[in-house]
């Protein structure tokens, strides 16, 4: 889970106020990991945070949610193991926690320490009461050092840093939709023309992965996509233009010509 903010010119976009020079709108999105297709999208205004609109979420009992730092809340936090549901996120640098239990890691693995932790900042502890689970792993590849804080349990230390990794699915779907589907530059000024092409594009997406699902030829959904506006106004087989088969010879009439 994740958002991402698509600026707006304010002379242009007077309605989508965030800064004192200039505009922005945030998009909300929830991807769903198996097909990596959006479960909710919605649009708020760029001031929104990113805590804010998780609050209001409700997720099926045992899902498990990656999220950045961003949706650091204690409260949610705890609000979230009550409802069975599990999250994996970064712990803050500034947390105060007391380890509980240690567990032993593969440092082959790239795992510095797997523990158990109680928070113990005074209003941190009121917010948080339930033990949490502190996973500390080193990127083999980038030597980058993470600290990942979540509340479950039963799976071990490299599968809650691996989970965390796939977090990057979501900055790939914001980068894929922005390049591809136009989604900064729109057509009208008004917040409804704004809000009709981000839904459209979410539809095309949608579309997009519905077709490359049903093809099983292997295209990237890019390649279905420069396919598809090439030939936008050639009436032909969707999967024989996929395929590349050449195009048939229309069946002319004999008698088009005669002057009957």
């Amino acid at each position: 889970m994740d958002a991402s903010t698509i600026d707006l010119c304010l002379s242009s976009f007077p309605w989508a106020d965030f800064r004192s020079t200039k505009g922005a709108i945030k998009l909300h999105v929830g991807l769903d990991h198996s097909g990596l297709l959006p479960s909710f999208i919605t649009v708020t205004d760029g001031k929104k945070t990113d805590i804010e609109v998780a609050r209001t979420l409700k997720f099926p009992k045992g899902s498990i949610v990656a999220c950045d730092r961003g949706y650091t809340d204690y409260q949610w936090y705890q609000q979230l193991t009550d409802n069975g549901v599990y999250f994996v996120t970064r712990l803050k640098s500034n947390a105060k926690y007391r380890i509980t239990q240690r567990r032993q890691i593969n440092r082959q693995q790239g795992l510095k320490s797997d523990q158990t932790i109680e928070f113990t900042g005074t209003q941190t502890r009121k917010r948080c009461a339930v033990p949490l689970r502190r996973v500390s792993y080193r990127d083999p590849l980038t030597g980058q050092h993470y600290i990942f804080l979540t509340n479950h349990f039963a799976l071990s230390a490299k599968t809650i840093a691996d989970i965390y990794q796939q977090r990057w699915q979501i900055e790939l779907f914001f980068k894929w939709i922005k390049q591809n589907l136009k989604i900064k530059t729109f057509m009208g000024t008004s917040k409804n023309a704004v809000l009709t092409q981000i839904w459209i594009t979410m539809c095309v997406y949608l579309v997009l992965a519905i077709i490359k699902f049903q093809s099983q030829l292997g295209n990237s959904m890019q390649q279905i996509l420069r396919v598809l506006q090439l030939d936008l106004f050639e009436k032909r087989d969707l999967m024989a233009l996929l395929r590349g088969d050449p195009p048939r010879e229309p069946m002319v009439n004999p008698n088009q010509m005669l002057l009957i």
